[in-house]
């Protein structure tokens, strides 16, 4: 029985085609037959036989376990029946599972085609390293902007210090020509008034030539009325001393007119010439008058512009100075505050003098009691 038994564990259909989806095996396991088909096991137990295929196939797995449930009593103590009731169910089981086998094909094939062809999980590595570049070439730009920002804002630093410079260079120049001009107009001011005291001292010197000029007239008109007659007188003999002096006195007096002609006429010749001179200066004193009058009216305008100007930087440098003003608030509460702080201290300060002058007395009249009632007390001991 064991030999018999041992030979008949499994049991092959005889059936071609059938490709093994059925067997028997003593130890009680099956398996569910593949899509590959071929000879495969489907395991049954002792007690029933459980057959394994497709959902569409239900029906004809109940009937096949209805018609192996009869025999189950077969299986017990009679392994060479069981086997032959197994092979001659084989047949009617096969014909009724041909019907079914070709769906469950289908449906295994497109199972296996739907698993081949089932999405899987991308790979992505090769674009980590592209992220990579990318993240890398981003950090490389972005350090590189902020090098160029930071150039520019260097750039724009030094613009604005050498543009600090030249507006400092140009208020320095601007200061040292205003201080120039106003030297320079203190200057025209006082050449103004020279000017104007020679123009009053040239009036004075033109009227004062012009009366000379009516004094020569006055003198040539006197000069060409002015005769001398000389009457030769006999010679005299002097007969007293008295008359001899007489005739000495006459020579001289003679003389002494003569010199005076000659005085007179060398006199005359030297007021012509005068007078032609300032004649002369006369004709072109006019012209230098008139260059001297538009002066002061040119050096009156450059005046009033350098005023204006004045007064332009004397606006900017009372907004400049309102706004230190302003800066300066601050500290000038401060400067209040310690003031208040110090008048609180003075206040203080006089208190605490007070008060010590008020112990002070204090203690002076109670040493002053003290020493009043001691002799009190020795008088009463006494």
């Amino acid at each position: 029985l064991t030999k018999h038994k041992n030979k008949h564990t499994q049991v092959q259909s005889d059936q071609p085609g059938m490709g093994g989806h059925l067997a028997l095996q003593s130890k009680g396991a099956y398996r569910t037959p593949t899509i590959h088909g071929g000879l495969e096991d489907c395991g049954v137990s002792m007690s029933s036989v459980c057959f394994v295929s497709s959902p569409s196939s239900e029906g004809y797995r109940r009937g096949y376990v209805g018609t192996l449930a009869g025999s189950d009593r077969l299986l017990v103590g009679n392994e060479t029946v069981t086997m032959q009731n197994l092979k001659t169910l084989a047949p009617h089981t096969w014909i009724r599972y041909m019907p079914w086998r070709r769906p469950t094909g289908d449906l295994e094939v497109k199972i296996d085609w739907h698993q081949k062809q089932a999405p899987g999980a991308h790979d992505y590595s090769h674009y980590y390293q592209t992220i990579d570049d990318l993240r890398d070439k981003i950090l490389g730009a972005t350090t590189e902007n902020s090098k160029i920002v930071l150039q520019i804002n260097n750039r724009l630093a030094v613009d604005d210090f050498t543009k600090f410079e030249a507006e400092q260079a140009l208020r320095m120049s601007m200061e040292a020509d205003i201080s120039g001009l106003c030297k320079e107009l203190e200057e025209l001011t006082t050449a103004g008034a020279d000017l104007e005291m020679q123009t009053e001292g040239l009036k004075e010197k033109l009227a004062y030539l012009e009366n000379h000029e009516e004094e020569i007239s006055a003198l040539k008109g006197q000069g060409d009325k002015v005769s001398v007659e000389v009457d030769s007188a006999p010679a005299l003999t002097a007969k007293t001393p008295s008359d001899m002096r007489n005739l000495v006195m006459v020579e001289k007096n003679l003389r002494r007119t003569g010199r005076m002609m000659t005085w007179f006429t060398s006199q005359t010749e030297e007021l012509n010439q005068r007078s032609l001179a300032t004649q002369s200066n006369c004709r072109f004193s006019p012209l230098a008058t008139l260059a001297r009058q538009r002066s002061p009216t040119g050096l009156e305008i450059k005046l009033q512009s350098q005023l204006n100007m004045k007064a332009t930087l004397e606006g900017t440098l009372a907004e400049t100075q309102a706004c230190f003003r302003a800066q300066l608030t601050g500290p000038g509460t401060i400067s209040s505050i310690q003031a208040q702080l110090s008048d609180i201290c003075a206040g203080t300060k006089h208190q605490n003098l007070e008060l010590e002058q008020e112990t002070a007395t204090y203690h002076s009249l109670c040493q002053g009691q003290d020493a009043y009632h001691q002799p009190a007390r020795h008088q009463d001991g006494l």
